[in-house]
């Protein structure tokens, strides 16, 4: 706290300084976040909010909560980010890196992430079952029947369904 008291001191102008439309001139550039309409904005906008963070957590005495000897023995999580920022987004770049697979094909995927990244992680022959060592059945294909199709579900440019546009079929 006093650090930060500090940094005020010495920097804490920063915080009110602002920029006016009409000191830019004609050509002058606003930043994209200023609103239409706004004739003034903060220049150190990201600044000011930083600090304005600091200072509202230290006077709601939520900054360094840790530090408190009647939380120090305690493994107390307020929050799950540390499960959305770790396992989570792990398990959804792994889909996103493979998004063709089957839902069958993620399950087991993101099976083999867990175990692979667990505490207590399995060996891989103890996951193969029976059925791994049997190779698949192929469907045996169809023989398609000589000629074209009578009756057909199919429609395409050529018998002439579409109008055409512009450019396209001009050579």
């Amino acid at each position: 706290m006093k650090k930060l008291n500090d940094w005020y001191s010495v920097f804490g102008g920063l915080t009110k300084q602002r920029t006016y439309r009409n000191q830019l001139g004609v050509t002058g550039v606003t930043p994209e976040w200023v609103k239409p309409g706004a004739r003034w904005w903060y220049t150190h906008d990201r600044l000011r909010r930083a600090y304005r963070l600091l200072a509202k957590l230290i006077q709601r005495e939520e900054l360094f909560t840790y530090l408190r000897p009647e939380f120090a023995g305690l493994d107390i999580s307020s929050s799950t980010n540390w499960i959305e920022g770790g396992t989570n987004a792990m398990l959804r770049d792994l889909l996103h890196r493979h998004r063709g697979m089957t839902e069958e094909h993620q399950r087991r995927a993101i099976e083999w992430w867990l175990l692979q990244h667990g505490a207590v992680a399995v060996e891989p022959h103890h996951l193969v079952r029976p059925e791994h060592h049997q190779p698949p059945v192929k469907a045996k294909p169809v023989p398609e029947a000589d000629g074209p199709a009578l009756y057909d579900t199919g429609l395409s440019a050529e018998e002439g369904l579409w109008q055409r546009h512009g450019w396209a079929g001009r050579s």
